[in-house]
C-alpha cells in the first residue's frame, strides 16, 4: 500500500487540556528509538512487523544500531488496521476476532501496551475488579 513515516516531536499534552505551550526536550527521539528498537527486538524473535527504519542525519534509513546522532523519523510500510468487531451481550462488551484468518493479508492486529510501575489509587482497574469484569487471576 505505500511507505509512511512517523515524525516524532518533543510536543506533549495532559488529559484533555490539550498541547501545553512548553515541549519537552529530546521526547520525540526518546519515542522513536524506543519505539524502533522494540520493532527490531521483534523481529529479530521472527515476529513481523510494518517497521522498515529510522532515518539517519543523512536521511538513509538505517537501523538502530547504525545512528550515529538521535533520529526522529521512522518508516514504515503502510497496511490496513482491521479492527475486531465489537459485540455487546449483556452489558459485556466483547470483541469478535473472526475476521482474521489465515488468508487476510496487508494488515495490522491493533495492539496497544500499556506498560506500569505500580496501580495508584483512581487506576480504572480497581473499578473493572470490584465490578468483576476481570479477576486477580487475569491480571
Amino acid at each position: 500500500m505505500g511507505i509512511g513515516r512517523f515524525h516524532f516531536s518533543d510536543r506533549y499534552s495532559i488529559f484533555d487540556w490539550g498541547e501545553m505551550p512548553d515541549q519537552i526536550e529530546n521526547k520525540g527521539a526518546s519515542l522513536c528509538i524506543m519505539g524502533a528498537y522494540c520493532f527490531e527486538k521483534l523481529e529479530e524473535q521472527g515476529i513481523k512487523t510494518h517497521y522498515r527504519g529510522v532515518l539517519d542525519q543523512n536521511g538513509n534509513l538505517v537501523k538502530t544500531d547504525d545512528l550515529r546522532v538521535p533520529t526522529t523519523i521512522m518508516e514504515i510500510n503502510l497496511v490496513r488496521v482491521i479492527p475486531p468487531e465489537p459485540i455487546q451481550k449483556n452489558d459485556v462488551l466483547r470483541y469478535d476476532y473472526q475476521a482474521y484468518t489465515p488468508n487476510l493479508t496487508n494488515f495490522v492486529i491493533p495492539l496497544e501496551i500499556i506498560y506500569r510501575n505500580s496501580l495508584p489509587e483512581g487506576s480504572s482497574i480497581f473499578k473493572r475488579l470490584r465490578d468483576k469484569e476481570i479477576s486477580l487471576s487475569d491480571l
